[in-house]
């Protein structure tokens, strides 16, 4: 996965990355796949862990593993510390105004199912509407088209241009005054595109309607402040950030958190128990019912720690250049289309190669030592406006080179040469 490929320039201008020093960190990327060197171009499925948070992880379940909020003995106390210390990781990184703010969930498909049960589905009335995009992730379309049959509203879809763009003023052409929820992509996982969130937001807002950030795509490699992004809801994945599997981040704004009932009821998430009713305890925990993924959480912390320590701008800086070499190399290879040219773009270049299928090029890199991602990336509508029923996807990070971008050239010119 990716950086910013800016409108009008790249990113900030930072100091080099030492990328091989980066390298070394990340334990996987010295391996080999079928007798290769491992050529990693998937991290916008789920980025490569480095060292620190394997570390972290381990170390937990080594020395500091005890139930949280539970125990009155050192162990269980240090646990929640350290559950505790990892929230406030990931709200400073967010731009968060307050960690009770932060709900872990198990990841951003979550994260949005929370939104739509909780918040949407005691509000919506029959013809209420939901506003999406045409490129939008299956996680921020399913949970909505569920919400809409339980209540009566109905979805409505903004366009994109060939590019894949989303246009502001296409989503403003659909707001009405039932429109109740704008929910979109902050990056596009299977264009790259980076969409104008906070323009929409204005928009959505000027409409009397509440805003949904899907920033699984962006929040490892765009700076995220949710204090000036102007979204009411923002949701991320742990995994996609150098963090473990399994964990991630739905953050609301207070208000809107605290007038949403429980998604979930168990341990934890209750202030009072009686046979006559319950109540509830106050943010986050409300939203935490049972065990959490106390590890995952600690992990994620170190994960966003290590991004901070590295540097936004030095990521973003990289990755700009990665994008620009591979744009420049694939796009020049015979018989390729590259698929989602908007001029805003993370990292990510799709591509479809003239009488072969994207999963028949990836089966050949496989063979090369080179994963990619091929198929429909969980974007079925998007592939229809597009036209074609799947593509290659290389995603990059920062731990990627220009040589792995060329491995993948080359790898590209093997598959033409077996199909002729």
């Amino acid at each position: 996965m990716t950086a910013v490929a800016a409108r009008a320039s790249a990113p900030a201008r930072a100091a080099p990355l030492d990328v091989a020093a980066v390298r070394a960190e990340f334990p996987v990327l010295a391996g080999t796949m079928n007798g290769r060197p491992l050529v990693y171009l998937d991290s916008a499925a789920t980025s490569q862990k480095p060292h620190g948070v394997i570390d972290r992880v381990a170390r937990f379940y080594a020395s500091e593993n005890a139930n949280i909020h539970r125990g009155v003995y050192r162990l269980s106390a240090d646990a929640t510390a350290a559950y505790d210390d990892a929230r406030r990781r990931v709200a400073q990184f967010l731009g968060a105004g307050a960690p009770e703010e932060i709900v872990f969930t198990r990841g951003t498909t979550e994260g949005i199912n929370i939104v739509a049960q909780s918040w949407a589905r005691p509000l919506l009335r029959p013809g209420d509407e939901i506003v999406l995009t045409t490129l939008e992730h299956h996680s921020n379309i399913v949970p909505w088209q569920l919400v809409a049959a339980q209540t009566g509203a109905r979805i409505r879809v903004a366009p994109i241009t060939d590019a894949g763009e989303v246009e502001a003023d296409a989503v403003a052409a659909l707001l009405t005054d039932r429109t109740r929820l704008v929910a979109l992509a902050h990056v596009s996982n299977a264009l790259g595109t980076i969409l104008p969130v906070t323009r929409i937001a204005e928009l959505a807002h000027a409409a009397g309607a509440v805003v949904l950030v899907d920033g699984a795509q962006a929040a490892p490699h765009l700076p995220v402040d949710l204090r000036t992004l102007g979204c009411d809801f923002f949701v991320c994945s742990g995994h996609k950030m150098l963090g473990p599997t399994g964990i991630g981040v739905l953050w609301g704004r207070a208000a809107l958190l605290d007038a949403m009932p429980p998604w979930q009821g168990g341990g934890d998430m209750i202030e009072t128990v009686s046979f006559d009713g319950s109540t509830w305890a106050p943010l986050p925990a409300k939203f935490e019912a049972g065990t959490p993924h106390i590890a995952g959480a600690v992990g994620f912390g170190a994960a966003v720690e290590y991004l901070e320590r590295v540097g936004l701008e030095a990521i973003g800086a990289h990755e700009h250049a990665l994008l620009a070499h591979a744009t420049a190399r694939i796009g020049a290879l015979p018989g390729v289309r590259l698929i989602g040219t908007a001029p805003a773009k993370a990292a990510v270049l799709s591509f479809v190669m003239d009488g072969v299928h994207p999963h028949d090029i990836g089966t050949i890199l496989d063979a090369e030592g080179i994963c990619i991602r091929a198929g429909q990336h969980c974007a079925q509508p998007l592939m229809q406006r597009l036209g074609v029923p799947a593509t290659a996807r290389a995603s990059f990070a920062f731990y990627n080179t220009v040589d792995e971008v060329d491995a993948l050239a080359a790898g590209l010119l093997r598959v033409r040469e077996v199909f002729g």
